[in-house]
């Protein structure tokens, strides 16, 4: 069906494309597919390494069963307010249309909104709201290990998607259990089965998906004050109970010391050698809190270069993220904000400067910096580290899939879960004497947890199979689409899709309403419920694109018989 309502002076919507949509998937993503849809769980656990493309995967999914099953709502749970609004723009390429900004205060949803994007911290608040959306619907779970985060998320996502009929989990790491099983997914001796998984090693063999990633291990002499007064010393190569290799990690990781300055120095040149070949690669900084990560940024900028920093206690971290992202600036520094999920594939650097060691935690750190970019043959990333042993161990696991698959491209083991190194400690009482860096080389002889040189690639795209979509049916009935506009002189602009468009006309209303008000001197109340008898609308937040359209008509006709 066609909208040509005006939106705009002197501009007017196009028509509904509903064209199917053509995705190019890998091979991968087309297996799993097809394992989900035969499937007989209503729940489904998929295990994907960083940047192998799980979003693709998990739409296109989700897609197919809304084409099988029309009327039905999708809920997708990011961890983040940042992955909500990457999911829903995502989601639109597929003509999936998920509101970013839904919230329990109005939980109704407009015809033409298949569903909500919303966070592991919502649902505990909104629990009952989103039962009541989702009953007998889709529900996407990405990184699912977050409802076992806190016993009442975990209660709130069980109560929340108890109801729907699918339920789909994503996960970038393998992971266990803790205190808790996470709901909706199977555990076979304390550990999750997943019922499908492509890890890393799987990804480098396939060429084209994930970079191969280098581990320059950085060793050291640490000196500091226990709590209880003791002065202690010790390089990463001492064997040390739990409690004190907490304290030499935390030592080495204090710009009190030449530790971490050293190595930030030696990133920082490295970055400037992968620059030289491709102008936008970028580095990233897990910092532990966040004054270490302003610490760290005056130490980058000393060295001239370009830092952004974004940490979780900061309103506008996710637009940091975002400028970031499009920009060429040399780091971001970050504190609980790039460690899982987050897509930024310019970076090719990281530097763990974190005293959290779980082997969770390090992978999704690692998952940062694989992303394949296409056209470069060097496509090599580098996770500076203390050479800590739970980190060492955690890094080999990673090294050994890369060689695994590199050689099986010519012709995994797991390491035990850590626990946070950073907070059992009285840190008033807890002091840095110093740290110095005893073997800083970063030649490509050391580089690699065993000493091994970076191998050379062959440039490979993966590859896969297509697969066509048609526009998912709504809930309110018919099919979405895209929306394209076209100024006067008939150029067309780069398509807005309806989400877009919805916050587009919601604007232009309100402009409209401003100007009746000053045109009839009726009040703003008044104004609003009239055009909304007059167009058939409710409430204008549970407004679809054509109501909002004929909502607008119905205002400039009133304004030019006013």
């Amino acid at each position: 069906m066609a909208a040509a309502a005006a939106t705009g002076s002197g501009r007017s919507t196009g028509v509904r494309a509903e064209r199917p949509t053509r995705i190019q998937l890998r091979a991968w993503q087309s297996e799993a597919i097809e394992r989900f849809a035969s499937h007989r769980s209503p729940d489904f656990l998929a295990v994907a390494t960083p940047g192998a493309g799980k979003t693709t995967f998990a739409l296109a999914a989700a897609v197919r069963h809304l084409a099988e099953h029309p009327g039905q709502r999708v809920v997708v749970v990011a961890p983040t307010q940042h992955l909500k609004h990457q999911w829903a723009s995502a989601a639109a390429r597929f003509r999936l249309h998920l509101d970013a900004d839904w919230s329990a205060r109005d939980p109704h949803l407009p015809g033409d909104v298949h569903g909500v994007v919303t966070t592991y911290q919502q649902v505990a608040t909104s629990a009952a709201e989103l039962a009541a959306l989702v009953g007998g619907g889709f529900v996407v779970l990405d990184e699912v290990h977050h409802a076992g985060d806190d016993r009442a998320w975990g209660s709130s996502v069980l109560q929340a998607f108890s109801g729907a009929s699918r339920r789909l989990a994503l996960s970038g790491t393998p992971f266990r259990s803790d205190s808790s099983a996470i709901p909706f997914v199977d555990y076979h001796l304390d550990e999750a089965r997943s019922d499908f998984e492509y890890g890393y090693g799987d990804a480098l063999v396939d060429g084209g998906v994930v970079r191969p990633v280098y581990f320059p291990r950085i060793n050291g002499f640490m000196e500091w004050t226990t709590p209880d007064g003791q002065v202690l010393s010790a390089t990463f190569d001492d064997e040390l109970a739990r409690e004190h290799a907490n304290q030499r990690l935390r030592t080495a990781l204090s710009l009190e010391g030449q530790w971490l300055p050293t190595v930030l120095r030696q990133a920082h040149e490295r970055l400037a050698q992968l620059r030289a070949d491709d102008p936008a690669a970028g580095g990233l900084v897990i910092a532990t809190d966040q004054a270490h990560a302003q610490g760290i940024a005056d130490e980058l900028r000393r060295r001239g270069a370009s830092v952004v920093v974004a940490t979780s206690d900061e309103d506008d971290a996710s637009e940091r993220i975002r400028r970031f992202t499009d920009s060429t600036d040399e780091w971001i520094v970050a504190v609980r904000m790039v460690s899982e999920g987050v897509d930024i594939p310019r970076l090719r650097i990281a530097v763990f400067a974190t005293t959290t060691t779980t082997e969770l935690f390090f992978r999704q750190a690692v998952g940062r910096v694989v992303r394949h970019t296409r056209g470069r043959r060097d496509q090599r990333a580098f996770v500076f580290l203390p050479d800590d042993p739970r980190l060492r161990r955690h890094a080999a696991a990673v090294t050994e899939s890369r060689r695994h698959s590199l050689r099986a491209r010519r012709e995994a083991p797991r390491a035990e879960g850590e626990v946070d190194a950073g907070d059992d400690d009285q840190l008033s009482l807890f002091g840095v004497i110093g740290a110095v860096v005893t073997d800083s080389s970063t030649d490509q002889s050391t580089l690699g947890v065993f000493g091994s040189a970076p191998e050379a690639l062959e440039v490979r795209e993966p590859g896969g199979v297509e697969l066509v979509l048609e526009p998912p049916p709504l809930p309110g009935g018919g099919v979405a689409g895209t929306w394209q506009e076209e100024s006067v002189d008939g150029e067309a602009t780069p398509a807005v899709d309806p989400r877009q468009q919805r916050i587009l006309l919601r604007e232009r209303n309100a402009d409209a309403v401003r100007e009746l008000v000053r045109a009839t001197g009726w009040s703003h109340p008044a104004v609003n419920a009239e055009l909304n008898r007059m167009s058939g609308i409710r409430q204008i937040s549970q407004a679809t694109v054509e109501q909002l359209e004929r909502r607008l008509e119905s205002a400039r006709r009133w304004l030019r018989s006013a």
